[in-house]
């Protein structure tokens, strides 16, 4: 009789394991990887891999168009509901063929192996990647994270520093719970 009774509780867990491990891929940020997004996915297939989203596009008007102050196409990805999930650029503007050239985060249910995500901290950056280089702009500083080929800027009041000014910005500066202003994966 208890035989009987395991049989489908085990189906059932089994069946709750492969899902969970599916929607996880959905969410995991890797070296050319962004959920199910990769460096060969085109602008085309972006409404097959998000066809219970929406995306919304903000194209620019290449060489005859009279926005100058818009280089890049802009692909928006939002969830039902209205949360936004990514800003994905595209390498060739205008062209449904080309492949992506960069993805930006928004959503902390994104999140590398090591578990950094968009709310992450510089001390779980710093403990989790191996930070190649910081380059400093007018507002933030930039890490930059060759292991996921990746950037994360971080506003420089989250330094204490003023606005404004590119001094040379080192590890050292940054305080433990600076939190990120913007995380970018390049696929180049």
């Amino acid at each position: 009789m208890i035989k009987k009774n395991i049989l489908p509780i085990i189906v059932i867990a089994f069946s709750l394991f492969i899902i969970s491990c599916s929607n996880n891929n959905k969410f995991k940020i890797e070296k050319g990887k962004v959920g199910e997004i990769t460096t060969t996915t085109t602008m085309k297939d972006l409404s097959t891999i998000f066809k219970n989203d929406s995306i919304v596009k903000n194209l620019s008007e290449g060489a005859q168009g009279d926005n100058y102050f818009q280089e890049d196409d802009e692909y928006f990805i939002f969830e039902k509901g209205g949360k936004l999930l990514l800003t994905i650029l595209p390498k060739e503007q205008l062209d449904s063929t080309s492949t992506i050239k960069s993805i930006e985060i928004h959503d902390a249910r994104f999140k590398t192996a090591s578990g950094i995500n968009i709310n992450s901290s510089f001390s779980e950056i710093n403990a989790n990647n191996n930070i190649n280089r910081i380059e400093s702009t007018f507002s933030s500083a930039t890490l930059f994270i060759d292991d996921l080929n990746a950037t994360i800027a971080i506003d420089k009041e989250e330094l204490g520093l003023k606005e404004f000014n590119t001094q040379k910005v080192t590890k050292e500066q940054i305080p433990d719970l600076a939190k990120m202003k913007s995380f970018i994966v390049w696929f180049n």
